[in-house]
């Protein structure tokens, strides 16, 4: 049972970063411009469509397991890990946990950026 949810986590996962490379390459080329609009697109339309994986399993028996793995997980984590992100964040408002949800938030960007910057000083420096 795990091998075969990896080979779909996997192959959906493949198929999702196709997809973010073309749509970011033709929202570019169509508008070429200093802001990264096709990442921010992409994020927008992955929380969208994890929202709507998400909604479907919620409702009984329109997505299996499986497929909820496939899309969630697979698919949208390849499109963009945003979407998971921006799921995780309406699970623990839903729950009312707000500290988590505003240490996770914040955490998670500006945590985030100064490890990029950590980074490219690091190699910089060796």
């Amino acid at each position: 049972m795990m091998l075969k949810n990896i080979a779909l986590v996997g192959f959906a996962g493949g198929l999702g970063s196709i997809a973010r490379f073309l749509c970011q390459k033709y929202i570019y080329a169509w508008n070429p411009h200093p802001f990264p609009i096709g990442t921010f697109l992409v994020n927008l339309f992955g929380s969208f469509l994890i929202g709507v994986f998400y909604g479907l399993s919620e409702r009984g028996n329109l997505l299996t397991p499986e497929w909820r793995l496939l899309l969630t997980t697979g698919f949208c984590g390849g499109f963009t890990t945003f979407s998971t992100f921006s799921y995780e964040n309406v699970t623990l408002l839903k729950n009312g946990d707000f500290l988590y949800f505003g240490l996770y938030t914040v955490g998670s960007v500006v945590l985030g950026i100064l490890f990029t910057f950590g980074g490219i000083i690091l190699l910089k420096l060796i």
